[in-house]
This record gives structure tokens, sequence and C-alpha cells, in this order.
């Protein structure tokens, strides 16, 4: 099998520099390339890719604003010439951040990244989450109900799992969890948090025709826009 790869570059030069060096990783199936914003989101909407590789500065909307308006969210490398936006890149839970010109060695890293990644995640897509989940902290180890989950919020390739008066971290990402977890239970509020519905108190009108929903525990969550069009119908409201 091989991983289906869109390349988002706004200079051409770029992208075909990148096809030339995936070459050397036979696995890597370069399937599009998209060289602005409207063209990147019809083809990962289209072509549902294992991995893209995103530059940042586009014309029009920028790669961050990209991520922030696809449905489908494949395995994500930042291929930029800015080093600043480092930070923001890992917040979105891109798995890389490689700086132009890109050097053989690291791109070669990124795609060891990408690998285990692809792996594991189809390794997860045929193991659903059963009643209880296992989650190993550094020294602590837990066997939690998942009915006892109220809340899973996003921390850079982790995600923090909140239940009774615990938040320990899982070296999972949010996608990889969603996948797994009951819909009917878990709904995605937003892109960093998951919520229990069954630990929902109270639900208002919120922001830009988002939602606020409160928690049984007092914890108050933001579901965004497009989210709550979703929560609406599956809580038919």
């Amino acid at each position: 099998m091989t991983i289906k790869t869109i390349l988002i570059d706004d200079e051409p030069l770029a992208i075909a520099e990148m096809r030339y060096m995936l070459q050397a990783f036979s696995h890597i199936e370069v399937i599009a390339e998209a060289h602005h914003f409207d063209e990147a989101k019809s083809a990962i909407e289209t072509h549902k890719p294992d991995l893209i590789f995103l530059d940042i500065n586009m014309p029009g909307k920028n790669g961050f604003e990209l991520l922030e308006d696809v449905k489908f969210t494949p395995i994500v490398i930042f291929a930029t010439a800015n080093d600043q936006f480092a930070i923001k890149a890992f917040e979105l839970n891109a798995l890389d951040y490689l700086l132009k010109p890109i050097n053989e060695n690291r791109l070669a890293q990124a795609i060891n990244k990408v690998t285990d990644e692809w792996q594991m995640q189809l390794d997860l897509k045929v193991k659903p989450l059963e009643s209880k989940v296992f989650i190993k902290d550094g020294e602590q180890c837990y066997f939690v109900k998942l009915t006892d989950i109220f809340l899973i919020e996003s921390i850079g390739n982790y995600a923090k799992i909140y239940f009774d008066k615990k938040a320990p971290l899982l070296h999972k990402s949010l996608n990889q969890l969603e996948e797994r977890l009951p819909k009917t239970t878990f709904f995605r509020a937003n892109r960093s948090q998951l919520i229990n519905v069954n630990y929902i108190e109270n639900i208002s009108p919120y922001f830009k025709g988002g939602l606020q929903v409160t928690l049984k525990n007092g914890s108050q969550i933001e579901v965004s826009n497009r989210q709550a069009v979703k929560f609406k119908d599956m809580m038919s409201l």
C-alpha cells in the first residue's frame, strides 16, 4: 500500500523539487498538486489523501486557514521558507515542519514519522475502542471506562483525557481518538476538543452562530459554527 500525497505550494518549482525528492520513497505516491487555497481545498476533499505537504504563504488564504476550512484532515507536513510559524503549526497537530531549501536527510526523517503515523492510523481503524481505554502517563497507568471520560483535549501531538479529577496525557492525536470513539457519545466540538454528550448540563447560543456547552462539572466548551450545525442535527435541537 502507498501513502497518497498531495503537494500544496504556490511555486511550481518548489512542487517540482518536492516531487523529485519524494521519488526516493517508493511508498509515497503523489496523486495531486495545488497552487492556491481553493484548488488545495478541492483536491483534499476530493482525493482524501493520507498526507499533504503544505506551504504557509499562498495567494488569498494561507495554509493555516486551509486546515481550518477543510472537513477532511490528513497528516500534515509544512514545507515553508518561514520559521516563525512553527509553534502555530504544531498547535494545529502538524506532524513536522520543514524549512526550505529542504535537506534530503531532514526529509527522510519526516517521511519516517509519516510512515509510523500512517501505520498507526491503519491499525486504529480496525481496532475500535471498547468500553475501557488504557492510559499510561509517565509512571502512572489508568484503565478508564469511556463513560467516565467527559472531555478530551488536543495538546500538540498528545490528547489530555479528563475523568474524575484527573487529566493524564495520551500519545494519540485527537483525530485518531475520534476515529475510534463511539460517535453517539463523543462529539467533536471544535478543532481541539471532544466532549461526552452525556455530561452536558446546559447549551446556549454563542458567538457567530456557535454554541456554548456547559458540562456537569462546570466546564464551558465552545462548539464552533460549523460543528454547531452537526451538533443540532445529532441532538435533534
